[in-house]
């Protein structure tokens, strides 16, 4: 059955241009199709449109949509068979989803992201989102605490709470934000763009950040930057060209944190000392520092180690294969609820590994541990007390009561192994200095050749005595100096 609204409803004024009140309307039939069964069909000016619907209620629903609008004497769009009311409403809808303010865009964005992101990766733009919050609030006396909109930016933008009730004590930052956040024109404003790269560049305090808190700020920025730009509502990333002038170099390592070999030996054994007998609080993370000194493992890598990935021979160098990560981002940012995510390696493809060899010394660690403490439930080498995932505050504590057992005054106040992390780049310097080729030192440390480069530099044979040694030889000069002129 066909119907038509010619002369339904509508004065005698001609259609808009592009569309026609030439309508005809079928009844909903079968398609080929196992998903979508169903088939709406209309003609309007001469042409055919057409839907395909899961189930024939569907279909019908949108069969009364299209012969009220007819009945109301509605022209409609001869390109896709739209009723005009429905075009100007989805045209309206554009307008203001063109200039989203950007709490708005912040939380839609995250939505977007939020599925094939990573925990870490997930909470990091969070904090880039909520960062530049604070340059994108217009000017009220009664505006929130810099640091009250971080924390209700880092709330709201979790998809999981967009149909939730703020916290009691972010609602009303929550309630100003919607009201008063700048929209992203706004980031066509010179002045604002300083104030977003300003906001990027410093912490609350108003002292510079560090240059990797400020390379993974500007970087969520940028892929927010890139879905804006997608999406339409800005042509072009507003901090294109814009540099940090301080940025040049953050993030080579400071040849202070480096320990020699009898500093790491020191460190290890002190680690043993940390805690009563009875806990072990030390004793059982001995091996996890070793792997981080003698592997040049992350963290979160070791946190990850099972006895299925060891190779540990009784004499000789063993084997560490690497295959996944287990970093902590909060309950609220990985899809399990727990604090730890489970992740591939870094800066690999999912499902690659990375044999590390490990020297005798390491060896023999982990065999005495796996003696001593076993291994969790899932196999894992390195637990809590409790033999759950161990947490970053668990190694962090016992890091911090090891230093002052293991060095002396004066190195303990010194930047010397201030951070574990800091045994990963002894490792990876000592083994640049022992001439294995970058490409080699990169593949065990899971970086790339280029970040090896710019990173160790300054740390690859920085002693002058041994430069002038190297010099005297290359000369000739077979370490009496040079030959009198």
């Amino acid at each position: 059955m066909t119907r038509n609204n010619q002369g339904a409803g509508q004065d005698n004024s001609p259609a808009p241009e592009g569309y026609s009140f030439d309508v005809r309307l079928w009844n909903v039939t079968k398609a080929q199709s196992k998903t979508r069964p169903y088939q709406l069909r209309w003609k309007v000016g001469g042409k055919v449109s057409s839907a395909t619907f899961a189930t024939t209620a569907l279909a019908q629903s949108r069969r009364s949509d299209l012969w009220r609008a007819m009945r109301k004497g509605e022209a409609f769009r001869i390109e896709d068979g739209l009723p005009e009311s429905e075009v100007r409403a989805a045209e309206a809808a554009a307008e203001i989803r063109k200039d989203l303010s950007w709490f708005a865009f912040s939380r839609e964005y995250m939505a977007v992201r939020w599925r094939t992101a990573a925990a870490k990766t997930r909470e990091g733009l969070a904090d880039s989102l909520a960062t530049v919050a604070l340059a994108m609030m217009r000017d009220d006396p009664r505006a929130p605490k810099l640091e009250d909109v971080r924390l209700a930016v880092r709330w709201a933008v979790v998809p999981a709470h967009k149909d939730e009730e703020p916290p009691e004590e972010l609602a009303e930052v929550c309630t100003w934000l919607a009201a008063h956040a700048l929209p992203l024109s706004a980031l066509t404003d010179s002045k604002v763009v300083r104030d977003v790269h300003y906001r990027l560049s410093f912490k609350l305090d108003n002292t510079p950040a560090a240059a990797d808190t400020y390379k993974r700020r500007r970087r969520g920025f940028n892929t927010a930057m890139e879905y804006a730009i997608q999406e339409g509502y800005l042509n072009e990333n507003p901090l294109n060209g814009v540099k940090r002038p301080t940025s040049q170099g953050g993030d080579v390592v400071d040849p202070r944190v480096l320990v020699n070999e009898v500093q790491g030996r020191q460190l290890l054994t002190a680690v043993s000392y940390v805690g009563s007998v009875h806990r072990n609080r030390g004793r059982r993370l001995v091996a996890f520092f070793g792997c981080i000194l003698y592997a040049a493992m992350r963290p979160a890598e070791v946190v990850g180690l099972k006895l299925a990935d060891c190779h540990l021979p009784e004499k000789g160098w063993g084997t560490l294969t690497l295959r996944e990560t287990r970093p902590i981002s909060g309950t609220k940012w990985t899809d399990t609820g727990k604090r730890h995510d489970r992740r591939g390696l870094k800066s690999r493809e999912a499902g690659t590994d990375r044999p590390v060899p490990i020297p005798p010394v390491l060896v023999a660690m982990l065999r005495a541990h796996l003696r001593e403490f076993g291994t969790a439930k899932d196999g894992r080498l390195f637990s809590n007390e409790r033999g759950e995932l161990l947490g970053t505050s668990s190694y962090w504590r016992v890091w911090q009561e090891t230093r002052p057992l293991a060095l002396p005054p004066d190195k303990v106040d010194s930047p010397l192994a201030r951070k574990p992390y800091h045994l990963r780049a002894t490792c990876i310097t000592n083994w640049l200095r022992a001439g294995l080729p970058v490409a080699e030192v990169a593949r065990r440390a899971g970086n790339s050749p280029e970040v090896i480069h710019r990173r160790y530099a300054g740390c690859i044979d920085d002693s002058e005595e041994e430069n002038n040694k190297k010099i005297e030889q290359t000369m000739g000069w077979g370490g009496e100096g040079a030959p009198e002129a």
